[in-house]
């Protein structure tokens, strides 16, 4: 009996020491892993403070750098459009003084052309500078031919010369009844013009944009550059269909191709509404070919504006 009392009591003894020591390891278990959860809050937070510390960086600089461009952005476009107001200013001073000048010309050429022209309002034109008028020159060539063509003689009646500066003009007068000075403040055109140097290209679209003039007055035109001779008549060749007739550089055999590369020396043109947009936009079409002749924009621009304004363009065969 005390035996089994005194087992009993042991095994009460063990089992509380079990329990006891089990209470114990939980406790210090719990304080451990409170540790560990109060290590890990702080490595994260400290973590957290240093990427919102770099974030905050980045951002600042992004920020920053995003400012920068606006300001950059900004100052280009003002300086833009001060640029484009000076532009347009010029422009328009530019436009009121060619409008004036403009107006003057029309006038003194009206009443050239009434007098040059033919029946149905042709004229042939031809455009001349002083280096061109010398004695024995070019433009004495060019009246020779017509003293010796085919009965072609009458055709210097409805000559009309262009000259594009002063001194071309006194010496056309004193040759020719027919001489019209078209000009152009600033710029001097009675020096020899090397092809696409000096003033050449102004001399070119200058002479387009006059012969776009003829066209708004009614009249038709056939151009001729002054180092062209004349033994025959020209106008039976050129076609009745035809609104616009150039020769070419190369022809390809087929006078209605757009394929045949042009050359403005010699230039037929009646006078009609669609010739006179094609003009106007010949013109415009300078600014899409910066440093390029008028005769090479009619190559870029032939087809479409002829399909769009319904300008029927034909070529000379070269022989």
């Amino acid at each position: 009996m005390r035996s089994s009392t005194f087992l009993l009591g042991a095994s009460l003894v063990l089992v509380f020491l079990v329990l006891y020591t089990s209470s114990d390891l939980s406790e210090g278990a719990r304080k451990q892993k409170e540790s560990l959860r109060e290590a890990t809050r702080k490595v994260a937070s400290t973590q957290l403070e240093r990427t919102e510390k770099s974030t905050d960086g980045i951002n600042s600089e992004i920020v920053h750098r995003k400012e920068k461009i606006v300001h950059r952005r900004r100052s280009r476009n003002n300086r833009i459009t001060e640029g484009l107001k000076t532009q347009r200013k010029r422009i328009d001073s530019k436009k009121i003084i060619e409008t004036v000048t403009a107006h003057d010309q029309a006038e003194d050429i009206s009443d050239l052309l009434k007098r040059v022209a033919t029946p149905d309002k042709t004229i042939i034109m031809t455009a001349i500078n002083d280096a061109w008028t010398a004695p024995g020159s070019l433009l004495d060539l060019f009246f020779e031919s017509f003293h010796h063509g085919d009965q072609i003689l009458h055709m210097l009646n409805h000559l009309v010369i262009v000259a594009m500066d002063q001194k071309a003009f006194e010496k056309c007068k004193s040759q020719h009844p027919h001489c019209y000075l078209l000009r152009v403040d600033g710029l001097n055109f009675a020096s020899e013009q090397s092809y696409m140097k000096g003033d050449y290209l102004e001399i070119m679209w200058r002479r387009n944009r006059f012969q776009q003039s003829i066209l708004e007055l009614g009249y038709n035109f056939l151009f001729t550059d002054v180092d062209i001779v004349w033994f025959h008549n020209p106008f039976p060749h050129l076609s009745q269909e035809a609104d616009l007739i150039m020769s070419t550089d190369f022809f390809v055999g087929d006078p209605k191709s757009l394929g045949n590369y042009p050359n403005g020396g010699l230039l037929y043109v009646r006078s009609g509404h669609n010739t006179i947009e094609f003009y106007k936009n010949w013109q415009l079409s300078r600014q899409q070919f910066p440093g390029k002749h008028e005769q090479y924009t009619f190559d870029k621009i032939k087809g479409e504006l002829s399909a769009r304004l319904g300008v029927k363009i034909q070529f000379l065969d070269t022989a």
